[in-house]
């Protein structure tokens, strides 16, 4: 059970590893692009590739689907980056329903884990399997696979790195339970230190009130998708890479910004300064800030 390509590796290496796949789940197919032609979901996609049955529920409580669901026989359920199911869907199958979770359980339980990672500033985190229970995130953890978070990393490399880790946990995790070789722990609540909720327009734009340091890594967990941005010139302004500098900008407010109008674009801070890298101007593609400037004047 699957919609985003985060769960794709997972779905290839159980096929690849010979495990019987009875049944793939995922999302209704959604319009896309200019003529909004229907698009299957990146688990659809390699579900037809792999020639899988496929099953696309508008209602996950709908008896109809639930009794498709019990049709394929499963023994065992896995979830990876899908949504929230119902106990009548997860009790299901005699051996249980494993999810995927990219962070390391209890900490950052919720919908965006590896964003709020980054943005806080860890150096770590990781993927937990576990069993799962009425309240969200909560289940027995199988395993844990712990991943550094490198300071020159954003989403885009995180989310890559734990897609590839997590897809083999999932492999292991099968492997385990059909040899009986489990012994699930609950969560230990006093680690659920983070929250991690799902990200919103307005969580994504900046604050420049805050430290330098701090809207450097709100870009980093922002970045290549939604973007953080700010205003420039009374346009939406998306930035995808920056350096935060702990000196300030002598005379300037925070939200204010210099540019020798060649090749740096900075912006004082509540604390330090930060300097864009590449940026989307409305309108515009993303570019470097020396391309950016190359072709728009910025107006003090």
């Amino acid at each position: 059970m699957g919609t985003p390509e985060f769960a794709v590796p997972a779905l290839e290496k159980l096929v690849e590893a010979g495990w019987n796949i009875v049944g793939v789940i995922t999302a209704p197919d959604k319009p896309q692009g200019r003529g909004r032609k229907l698009v299957g979901s990146p688990v659809k996609q390699a579900a037809e590739r792999l020639g899988l049955p496929i099953l696309q529920p508008t209602n996950l409580k709908n008896p109809e689907f639930q009794d498709e669901l019990r049709e394929l026989k499963a023994d065992l359920q896995i979830v990876v980056a899908f949504r929230m199911l119902p106990e009548s869907v997860w009790s299901m199958p005699p051996l249980g329903t494993f999810n995927l979770h990219a962070s390391l359980l209890p900490d950052y339980r919720g919908a965006a884990p590896i964003n709020w990672a980054i943005i806080n500033g860890e150096t770590e985190t990781g993927v937990t399997t576990f069993f799962l229970k009425h309240e969200i995130d909560t289940g027995s953890i199988i395993f844990q696979e712990k991943v550094a978070i490198l300071p020159e990393d954003d989403l885009g490399i995180v989310y890559e790195k734990l897609m590839n880790v997590g897809s083999d946990l999932v492999v292991r995790t099968v492997e385990a339970i059909s040899k009986d070789e489990l012994k699930p722990l609950p969560q230990d609540e006093s680690k659920a230190l983070h929250h991690a909720p799902k990200i919103f327009k307005e969580t994504c734009q900046i604050d420049w009130t805050q430290s330098s340091e701090s809207i450097h890594n709100l870009i980093r967990g922002l970045s290549p998708y939604p973007a953080a941005w700010t205003t420039l010139h009374d346009k939406t302004c998306k930035i995808f890479k920056s350096k935060a500098h702990t000196e300030p900008l002598p005379e300037l407010k925070p939200g204010e910004w210099k540019s020798d109008g060649k090749s740096f674009l900075k912006f004082q801070c509540g604390e330090g300064h930060l300097e864009v890298l590449e940026l989307q101007l409305e309108g515009k593609k993303r570019m470097h800030i020396g391309d950016f400037l190359k072709g728009y004047r910025l107006e003090k």
